[in-house]
This record gives C-alpha cells, sequence and structure tokens, in this order.
C-alpha cells in the first residue's frame, strides 16, 4: 500500500544517495570572473561623457557604417521599419501621436553612443569599433539636424552636444561642461 507522504520519503531517501558527500557551498559552474572579463563589458557611459574611448567619426564617415550594419532594420536614413525611427519628430512629444527618436527624445548624445556601442547592431551587439560607433552616431545626429556632416564626434566633443530634448527630463547627472 503506496500512499503519496511514503513515495516523498521514498524519494528523498533515493535523492540523498545521488548527493555528492561534500557539500559545496556554490555550485562548480563555469570559472571565477575576473576584473578583465568585467572591464571588457563595463562600458557604460553618462551624460558628462566619462569614459568616453578614444577614437572619432563623422556623420559623412557615418553613412557607409549605418546603410551595412543599421539601414537592414532602421530603414534607410533612419526612417525606421521594421524597428524604430531613429530620425524626425521634432516638435511632437506634445502631441497625440508623439514620435520619440533620436531628434525628438534623447536627451544626451552621450546616451546614443552609449546605447549603439552596447546594442548595435541588434545581432551583433558590441561588434563596432569606437571609430564605427562614434561615426554612426554622428550620421544620425546629422540625419536629425543637430550636428553638422562634417563635425567630428571625440570623446572631447560628444559631450558637447546639446539636444534638442536635453531639458526634457529629470536628470541625476551632473550638466556636462
Amino acid at each position: 500500500m503506496s500512499s503519496p507522504k511514503a513515495l516523498a520519503v521514498v524519494s528523498m531517501v533515493l535523492l540523498a544517495g545521488c548527493a555528492p558527500a561534500a557539500h559545496r557551498e556554490t555550485p562548480d559552474l563555469g570559472r571565477i570572473v575576473t576584473p578583465a572579463d568585467i572591464a571588457g563589458w563595463d562600458i557604460s557611459i553618462p551624460p558628462d561623457g566619462t569614459g568616453l574611448p578614444p577614437g572619432s567619426g563623422t556623420a559623412v564617415a557615418g553613412i557607409a557604417v549605418y546603410e551595412q550594419k543599421c539601414q537592414a532594420c532602421h530603414g534607410a536614413k533612419g526612417s525606421g521599419q521594421p524597428n524604430d525611427r531613429l530620425v524626425g519628430g521634432g516638435g511632437t512629444l506634445a502631441s497625440k501621436t508623439p514620435v520619440r527618436t533620436i531628434g525628438s527624445y534623447w536627451p544626451y548624445a552621450t546616451t546614443v553612443f552609449d546605447y549603439v556601442r552596447r546594442a548595435m547592431p541588434y545581432t551583433q551587439p558590441h561588434s563596432l569599433t569606437n571609430d564605427e560607433v562614434y561615426a554612426v552616431t554622428a550620421y544620425l545626429l546629422h540625419q536629425n539636424g543637430i550636428i553638422g556632416e562634417r563635425d567630428e564626434l571625440n570623446a572631447q566633443t560628444l559631450p558637447r552636444v546639446k539636444m534638442p530634448n536635453r531639458d526634457g527630463f529629470i536628470s541625476v547627472y551632473p550638466e556636462p561642461k
């Protein structure tokens, strides 16, 4: 005659026999993560640009990178489809149909750089060189009418770019210099 209680006791005895002789504090998975491992992915860039890497780019240089690595998802010149629209939307945020793009919504150019660097292209995140990220960022800012096509973005110039919606958010960060 078996009961649920008896089955539970038998199961626990059988499982106990399969357990390793020595109890471990943590499972034996993978390896210890080193500071060097973390440094490769600890790439956050705050609004003031602290930690921006060496490199540079212009909108002119960004055209080819965008067309090769971004256009399939974001459309010609950032027009959208199948994924988010990146260009336009100026003056729509207070309307019933706001268009949130880099030019209309994002408060800091450094955030554009940070996002592109860590997450794009969608199928190969963290694969662009620093120069490619600066160039694509410059291209997108130029397409939104924020910088000129030959303006160079780098660690010094990028934090100084004034985005149209800079004052549309309450920031916990100090204003970039």
